[in-house]
């Protein structure tokens, strides 16, 4: 037993924590509706309670403050309501196990089509072929939805690919300009706080007065406190500790944990053709991982 050994386990614990944060998140936000929560209650939820731990630390780290106008502006405006109100409604038409492919799972693709179309980064070819089995894994997902009888699940798919690219585009971004979690706190949650919580509060409709204790409670804690806050730390304990590559490569569980647990916790039906697409897709996920840095959706 080496004197690292508990700093790895400490750290591959943390990864594979985050895999069940992020997996029972997509479980949360499925089951948020039949609470009375409306998706303008779950972003108000998220950014309202973050914020609330989140303004402390901004006003003590000021770290926010080396950022330029313009790129607090342009990562608020990534993070802000319209991706997580896509992310929300996105739930409301498609299963969870979708959730979890169509917004982690093409990340590393939207990522990579992103940086091309505006950074000229070329990829490499453990890159593009990671990324093709993605988006062969995709296509059998969807092809596998059309014939399922839910004509409105390519609703909710869409909502999540465009999710992802939001993400993607903050990936992205957070590592040319070098953003630290102070930053990410202050523009993720306390900014968007400020801008949308009034607009909820004066002209969107919402089910909190309404809504059973226990499953607000739920939500509350999830939606304003895991994955944002928890999930930051987690992840950033566990690439000091064990390095970012098997920390993403150990995240690419995320998809396929998330089908799992739709299954087993709301009865969600895969056929095997999705089961397969689950499988492919973590392999290119695997693939993609190893080389380049990714990160998962919050």
């Amino acid at each position: 037993m080496t004197p690292n050994t508990p700093s790895l386990f400490t750290g591959y614990a943390a990864a594979w924590i985050i895999v069940f944060v992020w997996a029972f998140w997509l479980i949360v936000s499925r089951v948020a509706e039949s609470s009375g929560l409306t998706i303008y209650d779950l972003a108000a939820l998220r950014y309202g309670l973050a914020a609330f731990v989140g303004l402390p630390l901004c006003l003590y780290y000021r770290d926010w403050q080396k950022l330029r106008l313009t790129q607090i502006a342009v990562l608020s405006f990534i993070l802000g309501p319209l991706y997580i109100l896509c992310v929300f409604a996105g739930f409301l038409f498609a299963p969870a196990a979708h959730g979890g492919i169509f917004m982690n799972g093409l990340l590393p693709l939207a990522s990579i089509v992103i940086g091309i179309t505006l950074f000229r980064i070329r990829p490499t070819a453990r890159q593009t072929g990671g990324s093709l089995l993605i988006f062969v894994s995709a296509l059998a997902l969807g092809a596998d939805s059309n014939g399922s009888g839910a004509d409105q699940v390519w609703i909710g798919d869409l909502l999540f690919v465009i999710g992802a690219v939001f993400f993607a585009s903050f990936v992205i971004l957070s590592e040319r300009w070098q953003i630290n979690a102070i930053q990410i706190i202050f523009c993720g949650t306390v900014v968007n706080a400020a801008l949308y919580l009034p607009v909820w509060a004066l002209f969107l409709p919402s089910g909190i007065a309404d809504a059973p204790t226990g499953p607000l409670l739920l939500q509350a804690i999830y939606q304003g406190f895991v994955p944002n806050l928890i999930g930051l730390l987690f992840i950033a304990h566990a690439s000091r500790r064990i390095g970012t590559v098997s920390t993403s490569s150990i995240l690419a569980a995320v998809p396929g944990m998330g089908g799992l647990l739709g299954m087993l916790i709301l009865g969600e039906v895969l056929s095997p053709l999705s089961m397969a697409a689950l499988g492919l897709l973590t392999l290119g996920l695997l693939i993609t991982v190893r080389s380049r840095k990714q990160k998962p959706v919050l």
